[in-house]
């Protein structure tokens, strides 16, 4: 590579030709403080690269704010910004290398192509609502949000360039030091209190980038840095030429005081009262709509009707937050992880079957797509699974089926101690619902919902299905194994090896799985035979090891990151022959969940990462960064894979290329600021492909025409 000049500010000899061992391959652009380069990883993955100027790398202050950004990058990468794939800030010149996005700078755009259109604009706003919200969940404010640092890219905007001041874009200076930001885009507490600063300060940024893309100009100009500080603090912001549809809402944005500013929550909500048809995918081909409009709330027994693509409503993003709980219930089918099954009889309200009339219109003969409201005036998303023939779901205090041909009620049942935390499942020809009880357990028929069976047992602390059987593990370590059928206790035994054994099971596996991890970072196995409690096989394999499925005489596992929530590897281990297959992830993902089919494992990461592994092959297949902030744990089939968004969308990704080839629209509710803890994983059978949204909607849609959604 012909060596660069460096054109920012700061003039040095020559641009380097490596960041680590990342060889630079271009000029992408230069800023006050670095110059970011294209670059190549060693698997050919695009990357931009940021380095540092010479004189800020010998400057102490300068590299721990940049050790500030590459952590605040990486708490927020995802779907609305540039994912970090490599750093090294102690490096002689810090360095900091993220997935290249292609797409040009708002500011770049505006100059191209002159003020964006109002729908554009509006959903420009969207994004960029979305994306502070998702910044500001994990605790970051960025300071210097302005049209240079949001990228339009094809999924909509990303936010880039986090926690770096520019001196060369201010000389102001305050008695606490350099101020923090670009004048024409700062908050006026930014002049007044930079210690100070708060999350409110992005949205007042959030307004002036607005005007900016609605004009050309900011909503303060002026040549002299000085003027705009004195404008933005004192004077009313300039909004000639900004929509009138989104002025006054930009204007609350421009508030002078922090708390009289709109939340990015409450941006959400504006803008889908402002204009319930503006489509948040803004960057990507427009999806089908012929769908016909949702009933209120209160119509919720009724049909939706077809379930089609329409412009979509304003998604509500919640990202993941806390220790990941072991994502047993991500793996595979017939698994409720640290619940019960059922409380006993006298906590089952009054079960009636539900009128035929609730179905949905079809979609075609074959194949009908139906959305329908099962509960009335409830949202929240259901957990299902398919057993029995019927669509099984629970929401917290109710467990119900579905015909799932029509989405028609069959029968619904009361059950309070139901959580919100796993499906219902079949195990032993019966219904066995999730619940928060530790010593009763019941189980429902199929056909009607009513009790066939009930008992009372020493406390527990979970219980897995396992094919007929119902693994309880007791609040003292011992499993007891009870019959799916008729309830009676099969077996009780300690599992040699497993102190507090927690157990997965897959579906068409006839073993059980239970993983213990070491305090020398090694995990052991073991496999039980559910029916007996007779271990068939025992092993210790390397590193902290959480398994996600089964097939073809082996089992996968995710290996995480020891004391984080951080997935590094995926393990395929087959006990017939003791062979052990270790895949690297490129970086570690965050609250990874993940399904096997075949021999290939997807991987949905928080952020909305979604990968490929092909345990056979030893490779990544592919990398997705998805429009989603968080999702659900991946469902495949040999052609697409599927993944539930916070915002109730279903995505359909092609299985062999790793494209997004369709997505169902938003479908929020009345409340849309509430964070499900458990996405629910969409359920597929035959051709068709079963979900829920955060509105109460449970829908299917043919899983054979993503494109048609």
């Amino acid at each position: 590579m012909a060596p660069q000049r460096n054109i920012g500010a700061g003039a040095e000899a020559e641009l380097p030709e490596y960041a680590g061992h990342y060889r630079l391959e271009s000029c992408l652009g230069s800023g006050g403080m670095g110059v970011v380069h294209l670059a190549r990883s060693t698997s050919g993955m695009k990357l931009a690269v940021k380095v540092v100027h010479a004189e800020f790398a010998r400057d102490p202050e300068f590299r721990g704010r940049f050790r500030q950004e590459v952590a605040a990058a990486r708490r927020v990468s995802g779907a609305f910004t540039a994912p970090v794939v490599d750093a090294d800030p102690e490096a002689e010149r810090p360095w900091m290398a993220t997935l290249f996005i292609p797409g040009p700078t708002l500011s770049d755009h505006v100059k191209r192509n002159g003020p964006m259109a109002p729908e554009q604009l509006r959903r420009l706003m969207a994004g960029l609502a979305e994306a502070l919200r998702d910044i500001h969940r994990v605790g970051v404010v960025h300071r210097d949000l302005k049209p240079s640092n949001v990228l339009l890219a094809e999924d909509g905007p990303k936010v880039i360039d986090f926690g770096i001041s520019r001196p060369t874009d201010s000389e102001l200076r305050t008695e606490t030091g350099k101020l923090i930001g670009t004048p024409p885009f700062m908050a006026p507490e930014q002049f007044r209190r930079p210690r100070e600063v708060g999350p409110a300060a992005d949205v007042f940024a959030l307004g002036s980038v607005l005007v900016h893309a609605a004009t050309g100009r900011g909503p303060f100009d002026s040549d002299s840095p000085y003027v705009v500080a004195y404008q933005v603090v004192h004077d009313e912001p300039d909004l000639t030429g900004v929509p009138a549809g989104l002025a006054p809402l930009i204007l609350r944005c421009l508030a002078k005081e922090p708390e009289d500013r709109p939340s990015p929550d409450e941006l959400m909500r504006s803008l889908r009262s402002v204009a319930a048809s503006y489509d948040t995918q803004a960057f990507i081909p427009a999806q089908r709509t012929d769908e016909e409009p949702a009933p209120e709330p209160g119509d919720a027994e009724n049909a939706v009707g077809p379930s089609h693509g329409t412009p979509a409503e304003a998604p509500a993003r919640a990202r993941m937050t806390g220790k990941r709980r072991k994502a047993l219930l991500s793996a595979g089918a017939l698994l409720v992880v640290a619940g019960g099954v059922l409380a006993s009889a006298q906590l089952f309200g009054e079960g009636h079957s539900e009128p035929k009339d609730v179905a949905s219109r079809a979609a075609s003969a074959e194949v009908r797509s139906w959305a329908v409201r099962p509960l009335a005036g409830a949202d929240g998303m259901a957990q299902c699974s398919y057993g029995a023939g019927k669509l099984l779901c629970a929401r917290p205090g109710t467990v119900f089926a579905l015909d799932p041909s029509t989405g028609s009620v069959l029968w619904r049942r009361a059950v309070p101690d139901t959580p919100g935390s796993g499906p219902p499942v079949v195990s032993g020809g019966l219904v066995q619902p999730p619940t928060q009880q530790r010593r009763q357990l019941a189980a429902l028929d199929p056909a009607s919902g009513t009790a066939r069976w009930q008992r009372t047992m020493p406390a527990f602390d979970a219980v897995a299905p396992a094919g007929g059987t119902l693994l309880l593990t007791g609040t003292d370590g011992r499993v007891t194994g009870v019959d799916s059928t008729s309830g009676q206790v099969r077996w009780s035994r300690r599992i040699p090896g497993q102190s507090m054994p927690f157990f997965a099971s897959f579906a068409g596996d006839p073993l059980a799985y239970a993983a213990t991890v070491s305090d020398d970072g090694s995990t052991r196995v073991t496999a039980v035979d559910p029916g007996t409690g007779d271990v068939r096989w025992d092993a210790r394999l390397r590193g902290a090891l959480q398994p996600v499925g089964s097939g073809r005489g082996s089992v996968f596992f995710l290996v995480d990151v020891p004391a984080s929530d951080e997935t590094k590897a995926v393990v395929r281990y087959t006990p017939r022959t003791g062979a052990t297959r270790r895949v690297a992830l490129p970086v570690p993902r965050l609250d990874a969940q993940a399904s096997v089919h075949g021999d290939v494992v997807h991987i949905l990461a928080a952020g909305g990462s979604l990968e490929a592994v092909d345990m056979s092959a030893g490779k990544r297949l592919w990398h997705l960064e998805t429009s989603i902030s968080r999702g659900s744990a991946p469902a495949a089939d040999d052609a697409h894979v599927y993944v539930t968004a916070a915002d109730g969308r279903l995505l359909a990704v092609d299985a062999r290329s790793g494209r997004l080839v369709g997505q169902t629209p938003p479908r929020l509710g009345a409340n849309a600021d509430v964070v499900q803890s458990a996405l629910p994983r969409p359920v597929l059978h035959g051709t068709h492909v079963y979900a829920s949204a955060p509105d109460g909607t449970l829908f299917a849609v043919d899983g054979r025409d993503p494109g048609g959604w």
